[in-house]
């Protein structure tokens, strides 16, 4: 698994356009869509969970380390994918969880975080401790950030007999997990190269300072701000050829890549230039969570019409959002008119943290057996599907899935495609 991804790296370095996508989500049928369209291609995924999503407390999911690795393989075995062909990574590991209390409080709850993960088995690691905790600026500068990472960085050497087979990827100039931009923010900065570079030095140092020199050649990619980037409800588009000058500071570090965050809803020549500016790992999640949502709804929408219909999924999510709004309302602003739009249909999509409800799941299930039993004409599911769509569901309902299933499959499958870009065409 290791080794694929510095395969990938080793040849994005080389010059090939290379790069791997990395699926960062907990829902079930992202996690079935992105492996079946990755097994159809025959090509290897990184599979991500972030701290506040999966940690030794359940995260927002309910699901430790070891649970969420084997919530995915279960779902790979199901499919015949092979599980050596994911590369499981963990996000944005460091005290952002528990940031709310002292330094030494929260590194602690770190040091326990980052063991969990390389035991369940998780070789991808991203080390991120930029975010301040209670009387530290929100964030820290990078000699601090460094020697925090490091300190996490011994404590995944000695929680696993193979530290040979982990990749720490370090630095993160994007937004904290779970977040996306705020709308208020000043127009987005793409990452200085001379600052990209000071910030991978000073991580080589704080891993010397410790003793960690085989540690120090784990390092394998450095987050950083390419220029992509989304807000509740606006995209920051990769500007046409990205920045060429980036990838100059990563010359003199051998085995590094960059790890672009936020790639989310961006034009599919975008991660190619992204590839050529050095980034050879490509985060995405939102949008593949959007497409579900997208695709649900328009199954809801399809059936609005048909005779004694119950609830609309929509009024069922707005209820669960409304009674609940811890993971929405620092998120969407304006009037209130507004901010329902955005419960419902923003890029930064805080309704995925609803799916998992009880509520939210008897409510999809009633509309998926509904959906079954219609007899809804083929003009109808134009109104709502694209003509790709279709194409990938008749592929899927060939695969055994029912219509239904495909249908939203699909649409999350047209969401990752582009991700794919290195794949050979027939």
């Amino acid at each position: 698994m290791t080794d694929i991804l510095r395969q990938i790296i080793d040849q994005n370095r080389a010059g090939t356009v290379k790069a791997l996508p990395s699926v960062c989500s907990a829902h079930p049928d992202v996690l079935l869509a992105s492996l079946l369209l990755a097994q159809e291609l025959g090509q290897p995924i990184i599979i991500e969970a972030t701290s506040n999503q999966v940690n030794q407390d359940g995260g927002y999911t309910g699901m430790r380390p070891a649970d969420f690795v084997a919530f995915v393989t279960e779902i790979a075995d199901r499919i015949g994918f092979d599980t050596a062909r994911i590369i499981f990574g963990g996000d944005h590991l460091g005290p952002q969880v528990w940031r709310g209390q002292s330094a030494d409080a929260a590194m602690t709850k770190a040091e326990i975080l980052v063991a969990e993960y390389v035991r369940a088995g998780f070789t991808k690691i991203h080390l991120d401790c930029s975010e301040g905790c209670a009387g530290e600026p929100a964030q820290v500068d990078d000699d601090l950030s460094a020697s925090r990472a490091a300190r996490l960085a011994a404590i995944c050497e000695r929680a696993t007999d193979a530290p040979e087979t982990l990749s720490y990827i370090v630095g993160t100039e994007v937004p904290p997990p779970g977040g996306a931009r705020e709308a208020e923010v000043a127009a987005l900065q793409p990452t200085d190269p001379q600052a990209a570079k000071i910030t991978l030095q000073k991580h080589f140092e704080a891993f010397d300072t410790l003793g960690l020199s085989d540690a120090k050649s784990r390092i394998v990619a450095l987050v950083v701000q390419p220029g992509v980037e989304f807000s509740a409800d606006h995209i920051d588009h990769l500007p046409a050829g990205g920045n060429p000058d980036l990838r100059a500071a990563i010359n003199q570090f051998d085995g590094v890549c960059f790890e672009a965050h936020s790639t989310d809803y961006q034009h599919p020549q975008a991660y190619i230039d992204l590839a050529k500016m050095g980034f050879a790992i490509h985060k995405v999640g939102p949008a593949l969570t959007f497409a579900y949502r997208k695709a649900v709804y328009a199954l809801d929408m399809a059936v609005a019409m048909l005779p004694q219909t119950p609830s609309r999924l929509s009024e069922v999510m707005e209820t669960l959002m409304q009674e609940n709004p811890v993971h929405w309302r620092s998120h969407y602003h304006g009037t209130d008119s507004n901010q329902k739009w955005l419960r419902h249909y923003s890029y930064a999509d805080r309704i995925r943290y609803y799916w998992t409800q009880p509520a939210a799941q008897q409510a999809v299930k009633d509309l998926m057996e509904r959906v079954e039993t219609a007899e809804i004409s083929e003009p109808v599911w134009d109104q709502f599907f694209c003509f790709r769509n279709r194409e990938r569901t008749e592929a899927l309902i060939a695969r055994g899935y029912s219509a239904t299933q495909s249908r939203i499959l699909a649409e999350i499958q047209l969401a990752l495609a582009p991700y794919f870009f290195n794949v050979e065409k027939g």
